[in-house]
């Protein structure tokens, strides 16, 4: 601990003052996340673990004010961070492009990590809200449905020259998700004194220890794709307050911030209920909380209404202006080509379209499209504007190029200004074996 705060506190003090190190001042006075994007979620998850041991008020207001700015400003809707690739580092306010965006994918593991440690200190679900939407999207993006290759950058729009591979001249990101997966069960629960957190939901079995003595939970559940819940306390005959995550997703909140709101007038609702008795109350920091003595063969089931939502981006990120994206839960949707039979650069949404779940279990080891109809626009032979009635296939964004490189987008136009006729080229990434001063 003295060692870790000694390396914080030096920065801003030695010969060494760039951004890129986020080494440009004194780290309680930083209030802005700042160059190299994976060091710099290191460091602020450092930050959040000296100010929760040490309880120093300046490291919490600084690790909360970064906070703060990347959720607010520089966080893709995927969860992902690093807008650019020179110097694989955070751009500026709003600065969130799709084509290039870099978001690498250690990035989103160290946000995970400082959200966690963030968690831990301030006992907010807000942070589980950010660190869900990258497990789900920006994060598990990074590795191939069978776990054989991996990506590096994980952008938000394709026009071809992006597969996952094997293995990477500088290779932090296979080695750190291969790393990160195995350690998702210590993220689904926590226990602080007499009080149960229950964070994710996936089906599991879990030992906790809470007031010294031992308590069973198993949940079953087929989230992220449907929205019910049952989780049964095996052992545990006891008095403990359980409290139950309720995502921002469901009560209409897609970040902590106003950097993205959905687009329609949908109301997802929920629902939770002991031995088939609803629980009702006021949400506190984002939990449900159920107080009482347990018992063995006690039955919690949990609703989420999980309805397709279109979301839209601040008007301050110009890369969105005029488009929507798509997501259902916790579940960003993307448009790729070998679901769609037109040029999906040229899509132009319907104002209000009609989103229809279709369950597709033999398709990339199981997932949902979302489908609905929508138009393209072209050229036709005397160069003039056609449009074109297509249906248009979303697929869940974490299995995009699976089946080939080719166009992707998960920022689709909804305004004319927003579209072309004409397909965009843009970023294509090669790795050389070498990286922006890794």
């Amino acid at each position: 601990l003295d060692q870790a705060k000694f390396f914080l506190d030096a920065r801003g003090y030695t010969g060494r003052k760039d951004a890129y190190s986020q080494a440009h001042k004194p780290v309680i006075e930083q209030d802005e996340a700042v160059g190299h994007a994976v060091r710099a979620v290191y460091m602020y998850s450092g930050m959040a673990d000296v100010a929760a041991i040490t309880g120093d008020s300046s490291y919490i207001k600084a690790i909360d004010r970064i906070w703060d700015n990347i959720v607010s400003k520089k966080m893709y809707i995927t969860g992902g961070i690093g807008a650019r690739h020179q110097g694989e580092a955070f751009g500026d306010n709003y600065e969130l492009p799709n084509l290039s965006a870099y978001c690498e994918t250690c990035a989103a593991i160290g946000s995970v990590y400082m959200n966690y440690r963030l968690f831990l200190l301030h006992g907010d679900a807000k942070y589980f809200d950010v660190l869900e939407r990258t497990l789900y999207n920006g994060l598990i993006s990074g590795v191939s449905l069978d776990g054989g290759s991996f990506f590096y950058p994980n952008p938000l729009a394709s026009d071809g020259g992006y597969s996952r591979k094997p293995w990477f001249g500088c290779a932090c990101c296979p080695s750190n998700i291969s790393r990160f997966i195995p350690s998702l069960p210590g993220y689904v629960y926590a226990v602080k004194d007499r009080q149960v957190y229950v964070n994710l939901f996936l089906s599991n079995r879990a030992e906790l220890k809470v007031n010294d003595k031992k308590v069973v939970l198993e949940q079953e559940t087929s989230y992220p794709w449907k929205g019910d819940i049952r989780l049964k306390v095996l052992q545990g005959n006891q008095p403990f307050g359980m409290n139950v995550r309720i995502p921002g997703w469901v009560r209409g909140s897609v970040l902590p911030s106003d950097l993205y709101a959905y687009a329609d007038h949908q109301q997802p609702a929920y629902r939770v209920m002991v031995n088939g008795q609803e629980v009702e109350g006021e949400l506190h920091n984002g939990y449900l909380t159920i107080d009482r003595k347990w018992k063995k063969n006690d039955v919690v089931e949990i609703h989420f209404d999980m309805l397709p939502r279109l979301v839209k981006a601040n008007e301050k990120v110009a890369a969105d202006r005029g488009r929507v994206a798509v997501e259902r839960g916790p579940v960003v949707y993307c448009a790729e080509w070998p679901d769609n039979d037109f040029n999906v650069h040229t899509l132009l949404m319907n104002r209000r379209p009609e989103l229809r779940v279709v369950e597709r279990p033999e398709l990339l080891y199981g997932l949902n499209q979302i489908v609905t109809d929508a138009q393209a626009l072209s050229y036709d032979k005397a160069g003039k504007l056609a449009v074109k009635d297509v249906k248009l296939t979303l697929i869940p964004y974490y299995a995009w190029a699976h089946r080939g490189e080719g166009d992707m987008e998960v920022w689709l136009p909804m305004e004319v200004n927003a579209t072309s006729a004409q397909p965009q080229k843009g970023v294509k990434w090669k790795d050389n074996g070498f990286f922006n001063n890794k």
